[in-house]
């Protein structure tokens, strides 16, 4: 009785022999997702709550651009209205403060700057007063602008005058000796340089307005 061998088959000469297939039993690898796509499978898989405590920073970042953009586009329309009010107030209290004896730093540095540039012919109390009122009326002229605002404007650059006049009429009390820093007293009239500037856009501004509205009016 003759018994049947299976015998292994040979691969001819040449060919690549087949490989066995491979068996894994690891779990597939997961490809990964990258652009929007990520994004919208994350935003899914993402519990509510979460994806709402995710997107509240941006929005309230979002928001708050939009406030400050508001701010700036009212600010930048009254532009003019705030410097002139700002610089009214400042006045406006200026001069209130010298109504009262010895209640501004700077009652005896005008009084003393009034008295020679008058040569001492007017009393100290008519300067004072005289400068309070002065003062008190630029700054509501400047408040309340319209038909005040120009003569409330010639009024500033005109005691303006008189005020830098200081720093040549008093110098020993505006200039450190052997120095040229100015003093304490000669800070307070330099820092006025800063309230001529706002004053000279506003009065720019204004005079500008009212060659425009003639020129419009085919009367310019």
């Amino acid at each position: 009785m003759r018994s049947h061998t299976a015998e292994p088959s040979l691969s001819p000469p040449g060919a690549t022999p087949h490989a066995r297939p491979h068996l894994s039993l690891s779990a597939p690898a997961s490809t990964p997702v990258s652009g929007s796509g990520a994004d919208s499978a994350l935003a899914a898989l993402t519990p509510g709550p979460e994806r709402a405590a995710a997107a509240a920073p941006a929005t309230a970042t979002a928001a708050g651009l939009r406030a400050l953009q508001r701010l700036a586009d009212h600010v930048n329309a009254h532009t003019h209205a705030l410097l002139r009010a700002t610089v009214g107030i400042v006045f406006f209290g200026f001069g209130v403060l010298k109504l009262f004896p010895s209640a501004s730093p700077a009652e005896q540095l005008a009084v003393d700057a009034a008295t020679k540039m008058t040569l001492g012919l007017v009393p100290e109390t008519v300067l004072l007063l005289s400068l309070a009122a002065l003062e008190t009326a630029i700054g509501i002229g400047l408040i309340v602008g319209r038909r005040l605002l120009r003569p409330a404007l010639v009024a500033f650059f005109l005691h303006m005058g008189g005020v830098f006049s200081t720093l040549l009429l008093l110098p020993d009390a505006m200039w450190q000796p052997h120095s040229p820093a100015p003093t304490m007293e000669g800070q307070y009239v330099v820092k006025n340089v800063v309230l001529v500037a706002v004053c000279l856009v506003v009065a720019a501004h204004e005079w500008g307005r009212g060659n425009r509205s003639r020129t419009r009016n085919g009367t310019g």
